[in-house]
């Protein structure tokens, strides 16, 4: 893995009103990471994780993305977040258009690629998370899975340098769960730098190169999957653990 920094966050905060969810965060991802971010419901990783795509702007701090700060008034946010894949709880597939459609979408639109491009790439990254049946359906006849899987290949086919996973399988039923996680691990295993907000322990221990530990809107513990899960040194993720594993 390359020791190239792709984000670098800088003392950050988030408040909404007078609610204070991220309290002066340091982070870096290196190019090739998967990052995983584990912690209690409202300690702010969803949050974090949106402030990296400024989909929430924070209220103070810096958030750099290959070398270039995203809040500085001449940065154009809409450029880097072509290249900043984002999977949401919700998949966010629009309802009315095929899974095809979905796909071809932003890459036609931003002018990355035309029409017949877009095509073939869709139906390659369908193949891919292993839906090319199921190019001219539309989201609602999918099952949840499915539809988180067409969500990572609609991501994908803007090429992006990282992939930002907001708790992509939260919101599925538990036998759906492996399928999405399968996708994402060969996803990490070709070498995609990856950012993932997520319950699910097991996928922290057996993919990620570094896990941090969240709790109230501080990083509380961060290190390999080793030390977090079999030697925390902090009090606060040892009873966290306690209660998921």
């Amino acid at each position: 893995m390359t020791a190239e920094t792709l984000i670098k966050i800088k003392n950050l905060y988030k408040n909404f009103g007078k609610n204070e969810v991220l309290k002066g965060l340091d982070i870096e991802v290196k190019k090739g990471e998967v990052l995983v971010m584990i912690g209690p419901s409202g300690s702010g990783k969803s949050t974090f994780l949106r402030t990296m795509n400024l989909l929430e702007t924070p209220t103070s701090g810096e958030v750099y993305f290959e070398g270039q700060e995203l809040s500085e008034k001449s940065t154009d946010v809409f450029k880097h977040r072509e290249r900043m894949g984002m999977v949401f709880q919700q998949f966010n597939l629009f309802p009315n258009m095929t899974v095809l459609d979905n796909l071809t979408l932003a890459p036609i639109k931003t002018g990355r690629l035309k029409g017949d491009e877009a095509r073939a790439r869709a139906e390659q990254l369908l193949a891919r998370v292993g839906l090319e049946d199921k190019a001219n359906a539309y989201p609602q006849s999918l099952s949840g899975g499915q539809q988180q899987r067409v969500a990572i290949a609609r991501a994908l086919t803007m090429n992006p340098d990282v992939m930002l996973f907001d708790e992509p399988t939260s919101a599925l039923d538990p036998e759906m769960v492996g399928e999405v996680l399968a996708v994402m691990q060969e996803l990490a295993e070709e070498g995609m730098t990856m950012v993932v907000v997520t319950h699910e322990m097991g996928f922290a221990k057996n993919v990620a190169d570094r896990v941090i530990f969240m709790a109230d809107g501080k990083i509380v513990e961060e290190g390999s999957p080793e030390q977090i899960f079999d030697r925390p040194r902090e009090e606060r993720t040892r009873e966290f653990l306690s209660r998921v594993l």
